[in-house]
């Protein structure tokens, strides 16, 4: 096993333990109103991912049903850090800063097929889940509650899989974003 292979088994099992947390911080974060748009819906888009109900990995998936979601939110905060984040507080922009941080080994473990995964992403300010749409998330204030209340229940009700440390499980995941991720158009 390669180096890199081996810190993206130690690494990915941290990001399925902190999923949960990540995903409520990063909706909190995006629900917060002096924040740009552009960032609000780049976090927004990314967190909203975790209530589609075709993910690019099925979350059922055992070992890699829940890192295409840990990905997600990595390229969205690294998005949203491209934006205007000035009025964020320390302890918020500390939080995207390490996320965005995650995204280069998310870029290093797709090699070229991560810029398909960041056109995704991109994209997921366009798509609603469970009927909400980004543009609902940030601009109506019962859709934001109801957001936030399913973001809550998500992260108390979130279980980290196990992530067995075996390199067929990184072949699994590179597999489904090959064959899940939109082609350029």
């Amino acid at each position: 096993m390669g180096d890199s292979q081996g810190n993206y088994l130690d690494r990915f099992p941290e990001w399925l333990r902190s999923l949960g947390e990540d995903a409520e911080r990063l909706g909190q974060i995006a629900a917060t109103a002096e924040l740009s748009e552009p960032a609000r819906r780049a976090l927004a888009g990314g967190v909203n991912y975790l209530f589609k109900s075709l993910d690019l990995v099925p979350d059922g998936i055992d070992d890699i049903g829940y890192l295409d979601d840990a990905f997600v939110l990595r390229v969205a905060a690294e998005q949203a850090l491209r934006e205007d984040v000035s009025q964020l507080g320390p302890e918020p922009l500390r939080m995207l800063n390490a996320l965005a941080a995650d995204a280069a080994i998310v870029q290093e473990f797709l090699g070229g097929e991560y810029g398909r995964l960041a056109g995704y992403v991109a994209g997921l300010g366009k798509v609603a889940a469970r009927g909400r749409t980004v543009q609902n998330v940030l601009h109506d204030r019962e859709v934001r509650a109801a957001f936030l209340s399913d973001l809550r229940g998500f992260a108390q009700a979130y279980e980290p899989p196990n992530f067995a440390r075996e390199e067929k499980n990184l072949i699994k995941l590179r597999a489904f974003f090959d064959a899940k991720l939109p082609r350029g158009q």
